[in-house]
C-alpha cells in the first residue's frame, strides 16, 4: 500500500525558512515522479516543484530562486527547502507521486495518482 506522509510545516515570520519532508512508502518501482503542490484557502491547488526520472526539477515562477526540491531515493524521502518565505506562501502543502517515470508536465496535479494528507505552512507578516 502506497503512503505519503508529510512533515515540517509550521508558522514562521516573513523571510524565514522551512524544510518540508515527505516519506514515501509502498512503492514497488525504483524510479517514479514526485512533486510538491500547495493550496491556499479558496484557491485552486497549484504546483510548486517536481522531479521525474530525468532528475531535472521544474519550479513554478514563485518558487524559483527561493525553493529547492530534492529526492533522496535511498531514504524514500522527498524534501522541499523553502527560503525567504512570504505571507503569500501560506497554504497547505502536499507531496504527490506517480509510477510514471516520465510524467511530462511535472506540475499538473492531474498526472499524479498518490497524495499525502498535507502539512500547513503559515507565514506571518
Amino acid at each position: 500500500q502506497v503512503q505519503l506522509i508529510e512533515s515540517g510545516g509550521g508558522a514562521v515570520e516573513s523571510g524565514g525558512s522551512l524544510r518540508l519532508s515527505c516519506v514515501l512508502s509502498g512503492f514497488t518501482a525504483d524510479m517514479y515522479s514526485v512533486a510538491w503542490f500547495r493550496q491556499a484557502p479558496e484557491k485552486a491547488r497549484e504546483g510548486v516543484a517536481g522531479i521525474d526520472s530525468d532528475g531535472s526539477p521544474d519550479y513554478r515562477y514563485f518558487a524559483q530562486g527561493r525553493f529547492t526540491i530534492s529526492h533522496d531515493a535511498a531514504k524514500n524521502t522527498l524534501y522541499l527547502q523553502m527560503n525567504n518565505l512570504h505571507p503569500s506562501d501560506t497554504a497547505m502543502y502536499y507531496c504527490a507521486a506517480d509510477y510514471n517515470r516520465n510524467i511530462g508536465v511535472k506540475l499538473d496535479p492531474s498526472r499524479y495518482k498518490f497524495w499525502g494528507q498535507g502539512t500547513q505552512v503559515t507565514v506571518d507578516s
